[in-house]
């Protein structure tokens, strides 16, 4: 019991947190950026995994990254951790359901995460954004050092005192 106990102070420690929170929102800011830049590209890919409307992937091609981008900030930044680790953690149950049902249909296709023209799809794809989200989820359930909010709700309060 003892050896739980330590992982479980480990797993939850403010710093290791601190890397986790850095390490997912730059993961997604770098996602964001190419889909950004390319939209109609993305727009492709998305159109490519057959499981959109039709009338609703332009629509997803432009709000999806810059959801990506504004929350994958915030968490770099420390504002409203919990808010965009449970967007980020959403966004990859849903990219892990998107993933495993492609693979199941045999399409073989890039993902699109970080660029238009990728390696297929693969189970290595699925297993690497269920392990994103393992770090979401610590994200979302232990505090973490240095995050901003804490410090400007600090701040605000010795003002209004």
């Amino acid at each position: 019991m003892k050896g739980w106990n330590l992982l479980r102070v480990a797993l939850a420690h403010p710093w290791l947190v601190l890397l986790l929170r850095i390490y997912v929102g730059g993961v997604f800011i770098a996602a964001s950026t190419y889909k950004i830049i390319y939209p109609a590209e993305f727009a492709e890919t998305l159109a490519s995994y057959q499981l959109a409307p039709f009338w609703s992937v332009h629509g997803l091609a432009l709000v999806l990254p810059w959801t990506e981008l504004v929350c994958g900030l915030m968490l770099v930044l420390g504002l409203r951790t919990k808010a965009c680790a449970a967007m980020i953690g959403g966004m990859l149950v849903l990219f892990c359901i998107v993933i495993l049902v492609t693979l199941v249909r045999d399409i073989p296709i890039g993902c699109g995460c970080f660029r238009s023209v990728e390696d297929p799809l693969s189970w290595g794809t699925l297993l690497r954004d269920m392990v994103w989200l393992a770090m979401t989820f610590q994200i979302y359930r232990y505090p973490s050092a240095l995050q901003l909010e804490s410090r400007l709700l600090t701040a605000l309060k010795e003002m209004g005192s």
